[in-house]
């Protein structure tokens, strides 16, 4: 190992050798100081932002699923709409071709 990399230290204790270096920021912690997160090592600041990040997500995906929801049941309706406009359109004829037979 190189001299250099014996020397780091971490970020918030200067006495205690840095035995990571988070993904997010760059920096050098100590174990004490990050924290597992979606098999990722992050440090405590990189770490409060990622779970704030996720947190906002499920309400937009609750959101968009509700989007989905509403268009599935207008397009249910308007499907539906026109098989029935359409049965009451040719049993309308039948009646009528039936009257003209008479």
């Amino acid at each position: 190992m190189s001299p250099a990399a014996l020397h780091h230290r971490c970020w918030n204790h200067e006495s205690r050798e840095a035995v990571c270096r988070c993904p997010s920021c760059g920096r050098g912690f100590c174990r004490e100081c990050v924290a597992e997160h979606e098999g990722r090592l992050l440090c405590a600041a990189c770490l409060k932002a990622a779970v704030a990040t996720q947190a906002a997500a499920p309400s937009s995906r609750f959101l968009s699923q509700t989007a989905l929801a509403l268009t599935g049941i207008l397009l249910a309706w308007i499907l539906f709409f026109c098989a029935g406009e359409a049965i009451v359109t040719y049993i309308g004829r039948v009646e009528q071709t039936a009257w003209v037979r008479r």
